[in-house]
Order: structure tokens, then sequence, then C-alpha cells
């Protein structure tokens, strides 16, 4: 089993550099999605057959396009390590969660044991302690019946509780000034007046925040909605160059792979990846050990346990029990 970076340093493609323009260097964090931090020029020509000046974007595509596929078999990698995690976590759950379950509670019953025993009042606090951690933990919303959560009261609880209406109605009258604007705005801003699909998107945009500031009666808002539509639309900004669209390209999948490389090392370092770590080949192999360890583990409890209670030791034939 491989780790995603090891994977994807494997199988990474070569692209070619980004060419000298104006003093422009390649980002180095765009070097990083491409694979190995640099591209390799091919060898041979790179212009057009018929001998003319190849376009100055035209290298750099191929190395946008190199770190897309580096960046591809990497996401691949984190993907299939991803899965492998997954998979083995459930298998561990399910072979082994009733193991740790019974620890649990032969735990919380040593704990009692010990407690009644001695009836001291910090033997009888560990005891509770153990028992809640095998007891499971209802919601509070259940608890509470949708009136609280873990934050606190629902804002419909507290009015209940204050003995306020849950939501007041708004009563908003608006002055003489705002029902004249309203109306002067809806007059011009109104969609159907749209000569085309963007111009009526805009209109419906505008035309919403002025309905909110009217409901609300907040005149000086209108006044300003009234100036901004007086203005016109804002001037279209003049968009990337097809240089700066790719450097911009490049930009992403350097963050993208420093992204996906935050995944994987979470992965790696996380305790079903750590467990993945120790046996790669033969991951069910650690999962018979890890159950062998907990088998007697239970069956030391067990014997403590009859100890406590002055019963018979069962623990051998208790500890088969368990499935695994």
């Amino acid at each position: 089993m491989t780790t995603p970076e090891a994977e994807q340093s494997q199988s990474a493609p070569v692209g070619e550099p980004v060419p000298e323009q104006a003093g422009a260097e390649m980002p180095s964090a765009a070097g990083a999605a491409a694979g190995e931090g640099s591209v390799r020029e091919e060898t041979g020509g790179t212009g057009p057959a018929d001998g003319a000046a190849p376009r100055p974007e035209e290298r750099l595509e191929r190395a946008v396009r190199a770190a897309e596929q580096a960046l591809i078999e990497y996401e691949i990698a984190v993907d299939t390590f991803r899965i492998e995690v997954e998979n083995f976590s459930r298998l561990h759950h399910q072979k082994l969660g009733p193991m740790y379950s019974r620890l649990d509670e032969l735990d919380a019953r040593i704990a009692e044991a010990k407690a009644a025993r001695t009836g001291d009042p910090e033997d009888i606090r560990l005891a509770d302690e153990a028992r809640a951690r095998v007891m499971p933990m209802p919601a509070v919303e259940e608890l509470f019946h949708g009136w609280m959560d873990g934050d606190g009261l629902f804002p419909e609880a507290a009015a209940m509780l204050t003995e306020q209406p849950v939501r007041p109605p708004q009563r908003v009258r608006p002055s003489e000034e705002a029902r004249k604007l309203y109306r002067e705005l809806a007059r011009k801003a109104h969609p159907d007046l749209a000569q085309d699909d963007d111009e009526r998107k805009r209109r419906e945009e505008f035309i919403t925040r002025v309905n909110a500031a009217y409901s609300r009666g907040d005149a000086p808002l209108l006044r300003e909605l009234a100036e901004e539509w007086a203005a016109g639309p804002a001037p279209a900004e003049r968009g990337p160059s097809p240089s700066e669209e790719l450097y911009a390209r490049l930009e992403w999948l350097a963050q993208r792979k420093e992204l996906l490389t935050l995944v994987a090392r979470e992965l790696e370092e996380g305790a079903i990846g750590s467990m993945l770590r120790i046996a790669p080949d033969d991951p069910d192999r650690l999962l018979d050990e890890i159950a062998d360890q907990l088998l007697a583990q239970v069956a030391e409890r067990e014997a403590e346990l009859a100890a406590l209670l002055g019963e018979p030791d069962t623990s051998a034939g208790a500890s088969g029990s368990v499935e695994s």
C-alpha cells in the first residue's frame, strides 16, 4: 500500500517550462502542482510546422496541461488511500468494536464494585464517570423536545418562557416619501422594461432590494437606491489576458495540491492510517493481533471483577464468547 505522495511522484507527467515573458517567473507554488516543482522542455522543435513564431502562451498552456494531469493523478492517489482507510475503519469497528465495548463495561463494573466495597466518595465519582462512558448520551434536542440545542434555547422557546409573542409581526407604515420613492423606482426599474436576459436579471435583483427597503419603511436606503439607479450599471471590468488566466490556473492547481496534501497527511497521521502504515501489506493480520490483545485484556478484567465480587473466575469462557 503506497501513500498518496509516493504514488503521485511515480505517475506525475512532465510538462514544459513557462516562457520568460516580460520578466515574469513561474510561481513557485504552481511548480509544486506540476509534480516535481518544475517542468522540463521536450526535445525537438516546439514551433509550428510552417516556421511561424509560436504564440506567447503556447508553452504556458502546455505547462498548465501538465500540472492538471499531475494533480489528477495525485487526487486519484489520495482518494484511493482515503477509501482504504474508510474500509479498514469499518472492518476495525465491526471486528473489534464489541471487544472495546466489553472492556468499557468491565471497567465500569469494576469501578462500581470498588465503590460499593469502600463507599469512598472519590471511588463513587470514578464509578459514575466509568458508567457514563458506557451509557449512550442522548441528544439535547431529544431531552428538551425541540426547546433547545447545544447552543441554548431556541428563539421560540425563549419567547414562550418570557410570555412574549414568538415572532411579533412588523407593523411598518411607510412614510409618504418612502411610498413616493418606491413607486418611482418600481416604474423605472421594472423587469418588464428589460431588452435582454442580463438586463432583466439586473432589474429583478435591484427590485428585490427596493422591495426589502420599502417593507421596512427605510426612506434613506430608498434614496440611496434611487441614486444608484440614476448612476446606471457599473462599467464592465477589463477581463484578464490569456496569460493572466493561465497563471491564475496554475496558482489554483498549486492551492488544490496543497489542500490534497493536507488531506493525505491527516489520513496518514490518523489512528486508522497509522495502523495501515504498521502493516501495509497485511492489515487483516494486524486486526487479528489487536483482537488477541483485547481478548487478553478482557480476560484480565473479568478475573479482577470476579475477585472483587467473590465469584468463581469464569474469565476464560467469557472472553472466548466475545465476537471477533
